[in-house]
């Protein structure tokens, strides 16, 4: 078995005691620390869909069909529950509708892990 980069390797016995580690780089400080997004500027122009779904209702069709202006979906959230932020039809998190200057907006309150 070849020893990768992140093994540990036992230290000689002329060596202080305890582990050596080797071929670590260090962690990049100051102006070249960048939290979380190191190494994804190729990405950063890439499009997404993203969706902010404040419920859902199923119909038959020919009730769609007869949905007019002004007509009432009942969805099956209520008022005050958090709304599902989707990125490519995949749950990223939840959050709440705000109004910012006449605008609706969803603040994050909570971002949803997904075990793989």
């Amino acid at each position: 078995m070849a020893t990768e980069p992140h093994d540990i390797i036992p230290a000689d016995t002329d060596e202080a005691s305890g582990p050596v580690f080797e071929d670590f780089e260090p962690f990049p400080t100051g102006d070249h620390a960048v939290a979380g997004s190191e190494g994804l500027e190729a990405v950063h122009d890439v499009p997404v869909k993203v969706q902010a779904v404040l419920g859902r209702a199923r119909m038959p069709v020919g009730e769609l069909l007869h949905l007019t202006s002004g007509t009432v979906v009942e969805l099956d959230r209520r008022v005050g529950e958090p709304v599902d932020i989707f990125v490519n039809d995949r749950l990223i998190a939840r959050g709440e509708v705000v109004l910012i200057d006449n605008a609706l907006g969803v603040t994050l309150t909570e971002i949803v892990r997904q075990d793989r």
